[in-house]
C-alpha cells in the first residue's frame, strides 16, 4: 500500500471517530463506506460476523455494537429514519479482521484498529500501575501512623509486627502473611503488599485506618487488645468485600 494511501486511509478513520463523555466510537453507516462497502445488507453480514467473534471472545456484545436511529435528509425537505450502529474500537477491529482481506480498505482497517486498540490496553495497563503504587504509598504512611500510634500505647516494633499479620490473617481467610506468599509465590523477604492487586491493598488500608482511628478514640492500649480490635477490623472489611478470593493477583 501507498504511503500517500495510508496517509489517506488514516485520515479518514481518524476523523471518522465521535467521542461522547470520554467514549470514542465510530458509526457503522460511516464505517462502511470507509472499508468500501456499498450495500448495506452486505456491511450488515460483516457486522453479524463480529458479533459472533465477540461473544465467542467472552465479551459482551451489547458493550461494542450499540443499535441506534438517525434521520437522513432526502431532499426537498423530507427526511426519513434509517439503523445505523455505534461502534467501540474493538467492534471495528473485528469487524475489519471479518471483512474482505482483499480490499485495501479493509487491509488498512485491521491494522489501524490493530494497533489502536493495543494502545489503549497499555494505557489501561499504565492507569492500573499507577492507581496500584498510589493505593501502595496510601497504605504504607497508614500503616506507618499506626505504629507510631500503638508505640504510644507501648507496643514496639516486633509487637506491631504480630499485630499486622494477625490483621492479615484475618483478611484473607485465616490464611498467615507467610503462607499468602507461598500462595502467590512472593519471596519471603519482600513485603506482601508490594505484590497485592489494588483492591486488596485498599481493603487492608482499611482496615488499617479504622485500627488508628479506633485505638486513639477508645485509648485502646497494650499489645493484645490493639491485635483484637485490628483483627476485627479486618474481618469486618473481609466481610464488606464477600466471600471471593478478591485478595488473589
Amino acid at each position: 500500500m501507498k504511503k500517500e494511501s495510508i496517509t489517506k486511509l488514516n485520515k479518514s478513520f481518524e476523523e471518522a471517530a465521535y467521542q461522547e463523555d470520554g467514549v470514542e466510537y465510530w458509526l457503522a453507516r460511516e464505517l462502511q463506506i470507509l472499508l468500501d462497502y456499498t450495500e448495506w445488507r452486505n456491511f450488515l453480514q460483516v457486522i453479524d460476523k463480529a458479533k459472533v467473534t465477540c461473544k465467542t471472545s467472552g465479551q459482551e456484545v451489547g458493550h461494542h455494537f450499540v443499535d441506534v436511529n438517525k434521520m437522513i435528509d432526502l431532499g426537498n425537505a423530507a427526511s426519513r429514519e434509517i439503523d445505523d450502529m455505534m461502534l467501540t474500537r474493538y467492534a471495528c477491529y473485528l469487524i475489519a479482521q471479518n471483512g474482505d482481506p482483499r480490499k485495501e480498505q479493509i487491509a488498512f482497517a485491521q491494522s489501524y484498529f490493530a494497533i489502536q486498540t493495543r494502545k489503549q490496553e497499555i494505557l489501561e495497563k499504565r492507569i492500573e500501575l499507577v492507581e496500584r503504587l498510589q493505593a501502595r504509598e496510601k497504605l504504607i504512611a497508614t500503616e506507618s501512623e499506626l505504629s507510631r500510634t500503638i508505640y504510644e500505647k507501648g507496643v514496639d516494633g516486633q509487637g506491631f509486627g504480630r499485630i499486622r499479620s494477625k490483621g492479615d490473617q484475618a483478611l484473607f481467610g485465616g490464611n498467615t502473611t507467610l503462607q499468602m506468599k507461598k500462595k502467590l509465590g512472593i519471596p519471603e523477604k519482600r513485603p506482601l503488599a508490594d505484590f497485592l492487586p489494588t483492591i486488596t491493598i485498599k481493603a487492608k488500608d482499611l482496615a488499617t485506618e479504622i485500627t488508628n482511628f479506633n485505638v486513639k478514640k477508645a485509648d485502646i492500649k497494650g499489645e493484645d487488645q490493639i491485635t483484637g480490635e485490628h483483627i476485627k477490623n479486618n474481618q469486618d472489611v473481609r466481610n464488606l468485600l464477600g466471600r471471593q478470593k478478591w485478595y488473589h493477583p
